[in-house]
């Protein structure tokens, strides 16, 4: 008889629900935020024309960085041109400011300082028509002339790894976010947790493991997001113990919280403590929170991999089948058979198989049907499912023959 004891646990279902979208969604800081910013306060015509003490004046955001402030400056021949790209830019007018760009960058009279500004305001311009190729082009092309102040250069810089790694460039980005953390030395935890992030998906646990726990650990309020994403690591790294102590961790700080509760059983039961994984989802089940048929699922398969528990199992489907969340279909009827059945309960494991043997592709769950109305001495039934069961097809008929075959 087919056993739902034997079938594998899907030990990570919960977890990847979590885990699975965290890795690139709300880890990258926004690009539209550095945007707005470019126009609100870096790039417009006031602050073309500030003095010098106010540029020394400007806080820097990256006052470790091994680069030396440039002293390069814009020629004066250029600064019509820059501020009317500047100011089409500011007019969300980016095709104009895109073209003003290119001239500019052309230009041989322009300076390094003419050539690297246009290039960032083009890449921006770019950004908000969507051409990211180019915006990514452009950015490169500021970065390499190596002339704008180290705020706007290393903004460039981490705005480019930002984008490669969004774009599926992920060696590249990862290339461009080490120089970037190379030469500034930041300990940001926003940094050091999109390197983390970045490894993930270049599948460099050690390495992910190492940066995800130091922005962790650099952050008093880090995003919970950042634990699950340590936490997948530890998994990969066939680490279940230390993936379990941060599940712990974050079920215990917050027991309403059910996406930590269900990221708990899974490691659980990635560690086969079946016995924990279960008391873990019949708290979120007693508390109202199993919502989905996958929630369901998880909850009595786990109770049919342990001894003993069928009954627990037959009220999980029972409760699930009653408010719909579980469809009365093949997989639940032949699962409720199976609980009644190693509970020795075979009239109702009978009337259970009689539901979902018409449902299976083939005939074994009519065989199954047969065995156990055999079983109970219901022989005429016995020997109908067993040809129902060679009708409908089977894989060894053998068994279906020797009850034809009962006198």
């Amino acid at each position: 008889m087919t056993d739902i004891r034997s079938r594998k646990l899907g030990a990570r279902n919960l977890l990847a629900a979590a885990v699975g979208g965290v890795f690139l969604l709300g880890l990258v800081p926004d690009a539209d935020a550095q945007l707005a910013k470019k126009r609100n306060e870096r790039y417009n015509q006031e602050k073309q024309e500030q003095s010098a003490q106010d540029k020394e004046d400007e806080v820097a955001k990256y006052p470790q960085a091994t680069r030396a402030e440039p002293d390069g400056e814009g020629s004066r021949g250029m600064r019509k041109s820059l501020n009317a790209m500047i100011k089409a830019f500011n007019a969300d007018e980016f095709a104009e400011a895109r073209a003003m760009s290119a001239e500019i960058l052309a230009d041989a009279d322009a300076t390094a300082y003419d050539k690297a500004l246009a290039a960032q305001i083009g890449a921006h311009a770019a950004y908000d028509m969507d051409d990211l190729p180019a915006a990514m082009a452009l950015l490169q092309q500021s970065i390499d002339f190596d002339a704008l102040d180290n705020n706007d250069h290393y903004g460039a810089m981490l705005m480019l790894a930002q984008m490669q790694i969004q774009e599926g460039l992920e060696t590249q980005g990862l290339a461009t976010l080490e120089r970037f953390l190379a030469e500034t030395k930041s300990t940001d935890p926003q940094h050091l947790i999109l390197k983390g992030n970045t490894l993930y998906q270049l599948e460099r646990w050690e390495e992910a493991a190492v940066a995800t726990k130091a922005a962790i650990d650099a952050s008093p309020d880090a995003d919970p997001s950042w634990t699950q994403l340590l936490m997948g690591i530890y998994l990969e790294l066939d680490r279940p113990e230390e993936a379990a102590r941060i599940a712990e961790e974050l079920a215990a700080s917050d027991a309403s919280n059910k996406q930590a509760q269900l990221n708990l059983a899974s490691i659980y039961l990635q560690n086969e403590q079946l016995d924990r994984a279960a008391a873990v989802l019949e708290k979120v089940r007693t508390s109202g929170q199993l919502e989905t048929a996958d929630e369901y699922r998880q909850l009595y398969a786990t109770y049919l991999n342990m001894d003993g528990q069928e009954a627990k199992a037959i009220a999980v489907i029972e409760e699930g089948l009653a408010k719909g969340i579980l469809q009365p279909n093949y997989e639940a009827y032949v699962a409720l058979a199976q609980s009644y059945y190693f509970s020795k309960q075979d009239a109702k494991a009978i009337e259970a198989y009689q539901k979902a043997a018409p449902l299976d592709e083939d005939g074994e769950t009519y065989l199954n049907l047969a065995r156990v109305l055999w079983q109970a001495d219901r022989i005429a039934e016995a020997k109908a499912a067993a040809q129902q069961a060679l009708d409908k097809g089977l894989k060894d008929p053998a068994d279906a023959r020797r009850i034809l075959d009962l006198p």
